[in-house]
């Protein structure tokens, strides 16, 4: 069976022990942790998820990337923030670190015959996961790459290229598939079947709806979502995801109605 998780973000609350408390309450059972500024927090964090007896079920590296820019600098600085994101999972006890490789369009040149920019990026995402997978095994988090739709890259947005890199790398079972509902529908011809086809290689499955709302709040049908995640027998994380309401004293509410929806359509 699958687990439910939120994203902090999304959680109203004065404070981490205020927000993973609500959490609870909703019932979930995890918090995903975005990765902007969290070495600070892992002990608050640590001491709240133990109060509520919740677990962090992932790490989410936001915006960040440059893992296959052409600037040296920049990819060094994105790997030396993913290796601080793992070394956080292991001290959070954390299943994942979802990361998208990039955002937005390539930086690379065109090197044409020899490789193409898209050419260029493969390799250097290629060469990180068999640097990181070993670092990933010892630190006992898997690293999760995202798809995105074709607004926010031109990289990787479906979960068949995504699986073409877990193969580059014996699939190697740290280097795993995150999915996100909102950019499935926009980038499968069946979202559903590419859910199906790819699970073994999923750890979290982001159920965030059309114009990035919340569950219910678009045009996704999550009834046959959650029928299909069922059918595959899903094991791993499903994260409630998306943007959370402008006016705080609204998002209380928002979730509740959102997780009523998900409740009713099955998928908790």
């Amino acid at each position: 069976m699958s687990k439910l998780a939120i994203q902090e973000a999304l959680l109203p609350g004065d404070n981490v022990g205020e927000r993973v408390a609500l959490a609870r309450e909703l019932g979930c059972s995890g918090v995903e942790f975005a990765f902007d500024e969290l070495d600070a927090r892992i002990d608050e964090i640590d001491e709240a998820l133990r109060t509520q007896g919740l677990a962090a079920s992932g790490i989410h590296m936001g915006e960040t990337d440059g893992w296959v820019s052409a600037d040296i600098a920049r990819r060094q600085r994105a790997n030396d923030m993913l290796r601080e994101a793992l070394a956080c999972a292991l001290d959070l006890k954390a299943d994942y670190v979802t990361f998208a490789p990039q955002y937005g369009a390539s930086d690379m040149p065109d090197l044409t015959p020899f490789a193409s920019p898209m050419e260029l990026q493969k390799e250097l995402l290629i060469w990180l996961l068999r640097g990181f997978s070993d670092l990933a095994d010892a630190m006992d988090a898997k690293l999760a790459l995202l798809p995105l739709d074709r607004q926010e890259t031109v990289f990787l947005t479906r979960l068949e290229q995504a699986l073409q890199f877990c193969r580059e790398v014996d699939n190697h079972p740290m280097i795993t598939i995150a999915a996100c509902a909102r950019a499935l529908a926009l980038e499968e011809a069946d979202p559903l079947a590419a859910l199906e086809t790819y699970q073994a290689a999923l750890s979290v499955i982001y159920l965030a709806d059309t114009g990035n709302g919340l569950p219910g709040a678009g045009a996704l049908p999550f009834p046959e979502i959650g029928a299909a995640l069922r059918k595959m027998n899903y094991k791993g994380w499903l994260v409630i995801a998306g943007r959370p309401a402008a006016d705080e004293r609204l998002r209380e509410f928002e979730l509740k109605s959102c997780l009523s929806y998900l409740r009713q359509g099955g998928l908790i």
